[in-house]
């Protein structure tokens, strides 16, 4: 028996659900925080966006691999939507972190942040793929390079999280240790709500971009077809 995949209608309509359920549990449910107050409300929003970041990063990546281990040209659009929301997300990450930094510690960035300068080395590496890509003549070559190239930038995610992880300075407090999430229960509740509307948007958007881009190829061949 076939499953098929929910609408796109249904799946923006659930993540505009989600969307309206997290706001209300952050500003109604959620406790203000004792220490940052009011301002802490924005970790539910850039929290989950950072880590969606990753996760549109690491997708690109893997359909890199996909293209490069199957020579499958489908790959190659679906890892170039996939680095396009993270990057997309990866920039909301940095403005919303920015945000939170100003209205609670008084600055918008430090350099002297590992953490910060690494998330902003992995953005600016995948936005220089889009230099590399479309400085070449559509193809094979061009697929292959673009792949290789998001591949080598996979290994910045992992450098970038544990940088986080193993901070210990006030721009970055740690939230989630091994004894569990350091938030009461209607923290965790509306950040966890936050994450899946988050998270589902960026497929909704991913699933989007792609159709679109797709559709768009069709056309383009169809015409050339035509033209001959």
């Amino acid at each position: 028996m076939s499953i098929t995949k929910p609408s796109l209608a249904t799946l923006a309509g659930l993540a505009v659900l989600l969307a309206g359920v997290s706001v209300v549990m952050i500003f109604f449910v959620a406790p203000e925080d004792a220490d940052q107050g009011l301002s802490q409300k924005i970790f539910y929003v850039h929290v989950p966006i950072a880590l969606t970041a990753y996760a549109a990063f690491g997708l690109g990546a893997w359909k890199a691999l996909r293209l490069l281990w199957t020579r499958g040209e489908r790959y190659d659009l679906e890892s170039y939507t996939g680095i396009h929301q993270g990057t997309i997300f990866g920039a909301l990450t940095l403005i919303t972190g920015s945000i939170w930094a100003k209205a609670s510690w008084g600055v918008w960035w430090t350099w002297s942040s590992n953490q910060l300068v690494l998330f902003l080395v992995l953005f600016l590496f995948y936005c220089a793929y889009f230099m590399l890509r479309f400085s070449i003549e559509p193809g094979p070559r061009r697929e292959r390079i673009s792949a290789v190239y998001a591949l080598f930038g996979v290994a910045l995610i992992p450098v970038s999280f544990l940088a986080i992880r193993l901070a210990s300075d006030f721009i970055h407090p740690t939230v989630f240790t091994r004894e569990g999430p350091q938030m009461t229960g209607e923290m965790f509740a509306a950040f966890c709500c936050s994450w899946a509307a988050i998270t589902l948007l960026a497929y909704v958007m991913y699933r989007t971009e792609l159709a679109g881009k797709r559709t768009d190829l069709n056309l383009r061949a169809l015409r050339e077809a035509l033209a001959r």
